[in-house]
């Protein structure tokens, strides 16, 4: 083993790209057909993932985060939050975990709409934040299917995190028109220590309309719910 500290070097020599072949049966291509002569547009539905990140918190035990103005078609469904200090261009540290840096409430803001509309009352010195790990199971059922268990432990979760999911995919009607502010407040029990830095990762439905004879792309407003994503 080399010297942990050492920035390594990688060296690509060839790069594949393997997309799935999907063979049509002789009804399905015949259904095809009739949609691409018809000059129709073809909507693909997809999650666009967006990642923020305010490179440096200051010492205080209060923040608000003013992370974007989305449109309309951005609207963020999940918001996933984590806190990581002293980690970064490290290379004796791990920078898959991060630290609750003691951290006691996250509440996300589009507009004036708070999610989660409770405290977290968070109390990493008294191991209460269970309520973080029932979130992570529950964004795995919403996220996928109902059926799938959540693929970290509890012991897991907090050993790599732990880090706030938030589901605001359930919006009122004030939020699904014209533009969208997204804020983040999180408040620790502490002030934040030095070097420490704050990830969002904002997921969003997305939908792209394709005409493969023109090849002409637009871009469609976003499904009302997730579970309507492929």
């Amino acid at each position: 083993m080399g010297d942990p500290a050492t920035k390594p070097t990688l060296e690509l020599f060839k790069i594949q790209w393997r997309m799935p072949h999907v063979l049509l049966s002789e009804i399905n291509k015949l259904s095809m057909l009739r949609a691409l002569e018809s000059g129709r547009y073809l909507s693909m539905a997809f999650r666009s993932w967006d990642l923020y990140e305010f490179p440096l918190l200051q010492s205080t035990t209060k923040h608000s985060w003013a992370i974007k103005t989305a449109t309309l078609l951005e609207k963020p469904r999940y918001v996933i939050f984590v806190m990581q200090t002293g980690r970064k261009n490290v290379m004796s540290k791990d920078v898959s975990r991060f630290d609750d840096c003691k951290l006691t409430n996250a509440k996300l803001y589009l507009n004036s709409e708070c999610y989660p509309y409770d405290d977290l009352n968070l109390d990493f010195d008294k191991n209460r934040c269970a309520i973080l790990y029932d979130l992570y199971a529950r964004f795995c059922k919403s996220y996928g299917y109902e059926y799938l268990e959540p693929s970290l432990t509890f012991t897991t979760f907090l050993r790599n995190g732990p880090f706030v999911i938030i589901d605001c995919s359930r919006q009122n009607e004030s939020v699904k028109s014209g533009t969208v502010d997204v804020r983040l407040n999180f408040e620790c029990k502490e002030n934040v220590p030095a070097n420490t830095a704050a990830y969002c990762l904002i997921i969003h439905d997305c939908v792209v309309q394709c005409n493969p004879l023109t090849n002409m792309t637009l871009c469609a407003k976003s499904p009302k719910r997730t579970s309507d994503m492929i």
